[in-house]
């Protein structure tokens, strides 16, 4: 084999190589996403008229009788703060008239990214690089993906999660294990 088609083999084999790796690499970042918003605008969860909690015989409540409050409750709330990405809004945590729970995040400004979750942790939340990386030290739940980066929007808390184990919010990049903003939770 000649000199010449040993480097042509050679830089043949360097192109392919460089070409899986840029594949790998831009799959595994996604950097174009940083450069895509997603917007929702979800409005707070309504509870239809035939989830009126029944009275003590099965007949449905009578006015005056002692029920459910008649609209959504704050139970804690808190702002975002900035980590790995420049993060705001607000973080509520919500109890609808027919009891169950929500996670409301509204006014979120965040950048898009990888595999973003919304958690709700036990974890302190700390300024600066050192509370990138803490939500998964203890316990958390995660609530799904994150709808979008910007907006208001709702996530379901499951009926067997004890709100009193957890403390803080935090949209949580899954891929690569840091915080891009959290908030600490305060009683309303």
């Amino acid at each position: 084999m000649t000199e010449t088609k040993r480097r042509s083999r050679l830089w043949g084999g360097v192109i392919v190589a460089a070409t899986l790796v840029l594949g790998a690499g831009l799959y595994w970042f996604q950097p174009w996403k940083l450069w895509q918003d997603a917007t929702v605008h979800e409005a707070l969860p309504a509870v239809s008229p035939s989830a009126a909690a029944p009275g003590p015989t099965g007949s449905p409540t009578t006015p005056g009788a002692t029920s459910a409050p008649a609209g959504p409750t704050t139970l804690a709330q808190g702002t975002l703060i900035s980590h790995e990405h420049t993060t705001t809004g607000t973080a509520k945590l919500i109890r609808l008239p027919d009891g169950s729970r929500t996670l409301r995040l509204e006014n979120l400004d965040t950048s898009n990214g990888p595999d973003l979750r919304v958690w709700l942790t036990d974890a302190p939340v700390k300024e600066g690089a050192a509370g990138w990386t803490v939500f998964d030290d203890g316990k958390y739940v995660s609530l799904g993906k994150l709808k979008g980066n910007k907006g208001d929007q709702n996530y379901e808390i499951p009926p067997d999660v004890n709100l009193a184990d957890f403390s803080s919010v935090t949209i949580w990049c899954d891929r690569f294990d840091v915080s891009f903003g959290a908030a600490a939770l305060t009683a309303a």
